[in-house]
């Protein structure tokens, strides 16, 4: 089930599901990206590096869930945690070089954020501390 909203906006409350809502994050992302691109050089090349990394960490999470081990779902997951960083990094340069408009791009980055919390989480969990021997 997809949970974008009427009119293509990110709903209110995000989705439980993960997949959903990096998913969601991606194609939000991608629709900003259309606007950024429209200015010819150094913003176009950033919207697409933002909407490389935003969808490059939703595909990678779509093949984490269908992985066969958990070796390979930890692999997958860092991937997306990686990728959503980068969106992050991103995004904090469209806000703090002012290249677009600043509504969506601070809600696309508190979005990223929270992203980013709950994959580190996630691997946390994934990746236990070990305790050195000495």
């Amino acid at each position: 089930m997809r949970l974008l909203q009427r009119g293509g906006s990110m709903p209110d409350k995000p989705p439980r599901d993960l997949g959903e809502r990096t998913f969601n994050f991606a194609c939000e992302v991608v629709k900003y990206c259309r606007e950024l691109s429209k200015e010819p050089g150094v913003v176009r090349n950033i919207a697409w590096q933002l909407s490389d990394a935003a969808t490059s960490a939703a595909a990678n999470y779509q093949e984490a869930k269908a992985a066969y081990s958990r070796k390979e779902f930890a692999v997958k997951t860092s991937l997306s945690l990686k990728e959503l960083r980068e969106s992050d990094l991103w995004l904090r340069m469209v806000l703090v070089c002012e290249l677009g408009r600043r509504e969506p791009a601070t809600r696309l980055q508190r979005e990223s954020n929270e992203l980013v919390a709950i994959f580190t989480a996630s691997m946390r969990r994934l990746r236990p501390v070990r305790t050195s021997n000495f």
